[in-house]
């Protein structure tokens, strides 16, 4: 009996709980019914507009209609930085390293191989020419030999000497190398595809890291004839042609700019408002209407900082620098400062 019970209270909780299920699913059904819409033509309806526009009627805006385009082109203006054409003079150059160097400087060798004796000069010392600098002993076991003397071909500054006494030398062992320190250049080695615009005189500019901010004029003095033929490349020479700046030495590091190419009196545009498109390049200019307008240009001599427009825009007009990747043709411009 008991459990006939227990049945039916069971019964009739899963009843009342599928009743609730129901009512809350009609609800929701109810909620989501979008409102009834009033008829057209049904009491207190606004009568549509005629065609012909009667008193009082007013005509609505199409779409992309002149209203529109135009409030439209204001609030999608592009901001826009512009520059204008100007003529000026462009340098095209190349940026190499090289090594400031003793113009004439020397390695000075025994003329018999032994045992270096005595070093009579070091590093920083001045010799003149003629002075003997080392003393090598050319003695081997059982034969005993006098001092050969070992004698600077130049005078100037004893800028390196690698050996101590008791070191053993061949005929090929520079003992000493000597420089003159009153002239000082600036060797450096160009690569195969700038030798062509590479001669003497060709001007250039001299930077270190040691002195910050400060440019040194220069200008080729000597150019190998031949090339290296490991490297492809061309030694070459720079003097300074300013005044001797003492805190120049022999040994630093140098950065030399060297121009290979000048032209006077031509366009030029900054190189970041120019654009590459499959192989073409443009510029947007903008006309007296604040409109940008799509350009193809041709290019000439460029540097770190400008380029050359030889063909396809004149000075004076306005070239966007700042803005132009988000720009099409026609598109509306605001420019800023």
């Amino acid at each position: 009996m008991k459990h006939t019970k227990t049945s039916k209270r069971v019964t009739i909780v899963i009843s009342g709980l599928t009743g609730i299920f129901v009512l809350l699913i009609g609800w929701t059904v109810i909620q989501r019914r979008p409102p009834a819409t009033p008829s057209a033509a049904g009491p207190g309806a606004a009568a549509p507009a005629s065609a012909g526009g009667g008193p009082g009627a007013t005509a609505p805006t199409p779409a992309g209609g002149e209203a529109g385009r135009g409030g439209g082109a204001a609030r999608n203006a592009t901001a826009v930085r512009v520059t204008p054409v100007t003529l000026d003079t462009i340098e095209n150059s190349v940026v190499i390293n090289g090594d400031v160097l003793a113009r004439n400087q020397v390695s000075i060798y025994p003329t018999v191989a032994g045992k270096l004796a005595e070093a009579r000069r070091g590093i920083g010392d001045r010799v003149n020419r003629g002075d003997v600098v080392a003393m090598v002993d050319p003695s081997r076991p059982g034969e005993f030999y006098s001092l050969s003397p070992v004698v600077s071909t130049i005078s100037g500054t004893v800028l390196q000497a690698p050996f101590s006494a008791g070191d053993t030398l061949s005929t090929g062992s520079a003992v000493y190398v000597v420089g003159d320190l009153s002239e000082l250049v600036v060797e450096t080695f160009v690569p195969e595809r700038f030798t062509t615009a590479v001669r003497q005189g060709l001007a250039a500019q001299v930077s270190f890291e040691a002195l910050p901010g400060e440019i040194f004029p220069a200008a080729v003095d000597e150019v190998s004839p031949v090339l290296d033929p490991a490297s492809r490349t061309m030694k070459i020479r720079l003097r300074f042609t300013g005044w001797a700046d003492p805190r120049i030495r022999a040994g630093m590091f140098a950065t030399v700019s060297l121009v290979t190419n000048t032209r006077s009196s031509v366009p030029v545009i900054p190189r970041g408002a120019v654009i590459n498109t499959y192989g073409s390049w443009i510029v947007f200019t903008v006309d007296d209407e604040q409109t940008a307008r799509r350009r193809s240009v041709t290019l000439g001599l460029e540097n770190e900082t400008f380029i050359e427009v030889s063909g396809g825009l004149e000075e004076g007009e306005l070239v966007v620098t700042a803005g132009q990747n988000f720009l099409s043709d026609r598109d509306p411009v605001r420019i800023i400062e």
